[in-house]
């Protein structure tokens, strides 16, 4: 038994255990002694603490099999495959948008093997990476040309830098925002090397204080959408129609940083302050930007729609080779593009639009085999109920979507306790706590997920 310090051997000391030494030929000496380190630091942190160090004679198969156990976890892959119960369709945390099988199976296709990434195959020269997909774009959006990047911060800071350095941008005091991680509209518009003119009030902006801020040295108007919060109440934003004519009578270029970005309607299943990108460029806007992996549904990426002769400048533009987009993200949304036309159908083929459009009928069902699996468990605390979900990602605030989620509370464990067990799963199931229960949405959920919530719950009830 280990009670104080001078209990634990040095590391050479274990090495020489016979049942370690038959470790080290399948593991190697490195990773033994790593894992040797890591046992008696915590060992020895434990016992500083006043608490039980908990481990078994140091020569015993059980400390071997903590050796290797502790190996295997090193080991293991950090990035994992997670159910998504939370309620939130899109979640940045949870790797933001499902790809649909086309686009994966599209990615593999040019992972393990040469691909014509910047090869013409017409001409045997030198192609443009940009081609795969800027045709596909355009016929989606109506835009006369369009190029992509890595992200949709690196396609405004990419226009930016290529349109205003050096000169003014005019931005509404209202949609001066701040994305995820802490990462603002003003910063970003400094690092292009532009200068912001701010104008307007928070909640009221019109076409007047644009006009009024136009000078010599203005270069663009950026209207950026607030996707990611809401303003009400006594509040006024121009008409993006307004704006073009604007910027055109003062040879400005009018740009929208529209954060998501959606390709079809979505008015039909309740989602109604999401401007689809085709109307926003029939309107009038030169420049658009939008993300790949959000209510587009695809992988990572910023794509930029429209006036051909500024697209060219950004291709051109030393800045973006360090922000292009990779081969793989390149072949998933070549695919998820591709879904949007016929004879398929988006809302069917694409998940994250599957999720949205769904009927909630069929979402009710899903909660009840749910419930019924959970019964089955032997728990008798468990309630289907009418929820409220969210889009996510920044997407749609204060518009939530009809769903249903089911609810459990365990005897004798916690619902912190629950999810933390939840968490350590095969499979890790994230889900949510509310009134001291612990609650899964299902609205997100295939019937795949729906089993293995199940299996999570079933392994920790027999831990």
């Amino acid at each position: 038994m280990i009670k104080t310090l001078r209990d634990i051997p040095q590391i050479q000391t274990l090495l020489d255990q016979p049942l370690i030494k038959a470790l080290q030929a399948e593991h190697g000496h490195a990773q033994i002694v790593d894992a040797l380190r890591q046992i008696t630091v915590t060992a020895r942190r434990d016992l500083r603490d006043n608490l039980d160090a908990n481990l078994p004679p140091f020569d015993s198969r059980q400390f071997s099999e903590i050796v290797e156990e502790t190996i295997k976890t090193a080991n293991a892959p950090s990035l994992k495959t997670v159910i998504n119960a939370t309620g939130i369709l899109i979640h940045t945390n949870l790797g933001r948008a499902c790809l649909a099988p086309e686009a994966v199976a599209a990615m593999q296709a040019v992972a393990d093997a040469p691909s014509n990434l910047e090869f013409d195959l017409k001409t045997g020269k030198r192609g443009s990476r940009h081609a795969h997909v800027e045709a596909l774009i355009c016929a989606l959006t109506g835009a006369q040309a369009a190029v992509v990047v890595n992200n949709c911060a690196a396609a405004v800071l990419l226009s930016l830098m290529a349109t205003a350095a050096g000169r003014n941008v005019v931005a509404s005091r209202g949609e001066l925002i701040e994305i995820g991680g802490s990462f603002r509209l003003p910063d970003v518009i400094a690092q292009s090397g532009a200068a912001l003119r701010e104008v307007g009030a928070t909640n009221k902006t019109r076409a007047r204080d644009y006009a009024e801020a136009i000078d010599e040295d203005t270069a663009v108007l950026l209207k950026s959408h607030t996707s990611n919060f809401k303003i009400i109440g006594f509040t006024a934003a121009p008409n993006r129609r307004d704006l073009a004519r604007l910027a055109q009578e003062n040879n400005v270029i009018l740009m929208e940083d529209l954060g998501s970005g959606v390709l079809i309607d979505l008015a039909p299943y309740g989602l109604v302050d999401e401007p689809v990108v085709t109307d926003i460029l029939k309107a009038g806007v030169d420049l658009v930007m939008f993300s790949g992996d959000k209510l587009l549904g695809g992988p990572q990426a910023g794509i930029i729609a429209g006036r051909a002769d500024i697209i060219n400048d950004l291709k051109s533009h030393p800045l973006m080779r360090a922000v292009r987009i990779d081969k793989l993200s390149l072949a998933a949304l070549e695919a998820t593009l591709r879904l949007y036309r016929p004879p398929y159908d988006p809302t069917q083929k694409i998940p994250v639009l599957r999720m949205v459009s769904e009927p909630l009928e069929a979402v009710q069902k899903r909660a009840e085999r749910l419930a019924q699996d959970f019964k089955h468990l032997g728990l008798e605390d468990v309630e289907v109920f009418q929820s409220t979900c969210q889009v996510g990602a920044g997407t749609l605030p204060g518009q939530g979507l009809a769903s249903f989620a089911v609810s459990i509370a365990l005897q004798g464990m916690s619902p912190d306790q629950l999810a933390a067990k939840l968490r350590q799963s095969e499979t890790p199931v994230i889900g949510r706590i509310k009134n001291d229960r612990s609650i899964f949405d299902v609205r997100g959920l295939s019937d795949t997920d729906v089993l293995g919530i199940s299996a999570a719950v079933s392994a920790i009830l027999k831990q």
